[in-house]
């Protein structure tokens, strides 16, 4: 069974294992000094501070800007905004939610019910892969360009997936929901990581998922509420126009913070003096667009196949299948190879493709969420047809993993913040997703109780919360500030693929 591949790099897991406190404030201007957001690896083992990036010529413009916001943010300003994305998060996880129940109902409705695990797979690989090219956005162009972008994108999905008519137009709107969810959390997640320090980070992270706790019960109850009485449609018709509201303040801190770091003189904003050839150029240069094509094109070509084939005439025999699994194939070493030795700005620093604790916590994040989904993605539609279940009790069920884990989460996050350490946690807790897992597999069956299946679910659910916020704080721990976002990225790819 694959997911007792765990096993295969426990002695390699995690092998930097304490984290440092580099949070510092001054009492006298009550300023947010942050010190190295992170830090690089000492003979010790232990992770310690390098704030020093901005000083170098090969950090971009997106990571000076949050470097100069952080320093002339004040505690108060950085209350303000962490309140602000913590409504950000309880919108989108209540939105997600919603639209998670009436997925079945959506491809129902058009007789295309089997293509939910397709539809899902897809915008998911889309979803993960777009993170790569949206690190490199916030990196070069600022963190306000590629969280608005975001949820333009987000909001697009909304609206084209309440104003479809067929499967296909849903499948194409759930791609831009996906980039623009997933972005949108993917780009608080990389500021939050630039206004705190590596030990603080693993409670803020955990703090961030709490909304899907208080939306565990408010999410299916609305779905069905929205099912019953306005249509599925008004379900992403309505949060088309609430997302889009809720964001914007966040947005606005975002500018604000960056026009006082440049009245500060934190940041100062002088024209290129390129020319419009020049500056194209110079941001194929600096996106490094070979290494980005080559990177997507290699996990969309391989993982698309395992969806699509089943619908072609002749099923794995086709050779549009074929051809995708081999170009994808070779694309990878193609990538490394450009990365190593022709790319003159790295997509992905060189170094963090070999760290071993980096391709530990990636291995980590992918067999946790293959593991997971390969009994998630019709759990809903088992419980209501196996149960009898309505669209809000069968969501509570559902949603006992995200109870579990966000709460547990938290917990994980202040023993990391006490002790330092995240490795022995990980190791601890990787059994019990396995016993959950491999329970489901026995319990999930027409005959047995509705309980045993809840259980599996609770052991699932504490062992993942620990897991995820390891495996994020494994990964900031190997890299330097300047490459936070791209490893964040690195991870959402794994974990989404």
């Amino acid at each position: 069974m694959p997911r007792f591949t765990h096993r295969s790099f426990l002695p390699v897991l995690f092998q930097k294992d304490e984290v440092t406190q580099e949070w510092s404030t001054s009492a006298e201007d009550d300023k947010v000094h942050p010190g190295p957001p992170e830090s690089k690896q000492t003979t010790k083992g232990v992770v310690s501070s390098d704030f020093h990036d901005s000083e170098t010529e090969s950090v971009q413009d997106g990571v000076k800007q949050a470097e100069a916001i952080t320093a002339a943010w004040s505690r108060k300003a950085l209350l303000v905004a962490y309140a602000g994305m913590l409504l950000v998060f309880y919108v989108n996880s209540l939105q997600q939610q919603i639209s998670g129940n009436l997925t079945a109902y959506v491809t129902s409705a058009f007789s295309q019910h089997a293509l939910l695990a397709t539809t899902s797979v897809m915008s998911s690989i889309i979803g993960a892969v777009a993170k790569l090219p949206i690190a490199k956005i916030i990196d070069i162009w600022g963190r306000a360009e590629g969280y608005m972008l975001m949820v333009a994108l987000c909001t697009l999905g909304l609206i084209m997936m309440a104003a479809c008519n067929n499967v296909e137009t849903y499948a194409a709107a759930q791609v831009f929901y996906w980039v623009g969810y997933n972005g949108i959390s993917y780009v608080l997640d990389v500021f939050i990581a630039d206004t705190s320090s590596l030990k603080n980070r693993a409670w803020l992270f955990a703090f961030t998922t709490c909304p899907f706790i208080a939306n565990t019960f408010a999410g299916p109850a609305a779905a069905q509420a929205f099912y019953l009485h306005s249509g599925w449609r008004w379900a992403f018709g309505a949060f088309s126009i609430i997302i889009p509201v809720i964001c914007s303040p966040v947005a606005i801190i975002f500018l604000r913070g960056r026009r006082k770091a440049e009245k500060m003189g934190y940041l100062r904003r002088d024209a290129s003096g390129r020319t419009f050839f020049e500056s194209v150029k110079f941001y194929l240069v600096q996106f490094d667009i070979v290494g980005m094509l080559l990177i997507i094109a290699a996990f969309s070509l391989f993982l698309l196949p395992f969806s699509i084939a089943t619908y072609q005439a002749d099923k794995w025999k086709s050779g549009s299948v074929l051809a995708m699994i081999i170009i994808g194939c070779l694309c990878f070493p193609a990538f490394a190879i450009w990365e190593r030795y022709f790319a003159k700005v790295s997509f992905i620093p060189f170094h963090l493709l070999v760290d071993r604790m980096v391709l530990s916590a990636c291995v980590l994040a992918a067999t946790l969420f293959a593991s997971f989904y390969c009994w998630d993605l019709y759990f809903l539609s088992y419980l209501q047809v196996v149960f009898d279940m309505s669209i809000e009790n069968a969501g509570y069920i559902g949603n006992t993993y995200n109870i579990g884990s966000c709460f547990f989460a938290v917990i994980i996050g202040f023993i990391i913040r006490a002790t330092g350490k995240f490795k022995y946690l990980a190791l601890a807790f990787m059994p019990l997703d396995i016993l959950g897992v491999g329970l489901m597999i026995y319990f999930r069956q027409p005959d047995s109780h509705i309980g045993y299946v809840i259980m599996c679910q609770i052991f699932i659910a504490f062992s993942g919360g620990t897991l995820v916020v390891c495996e994020e704080i494994a990964v900031m721990a190997a890299a330097s500030h300047s490459e936070v976002a791209v490893v964040l990225a690195l991870l959402g790819l794994f974990s989404n693929i």
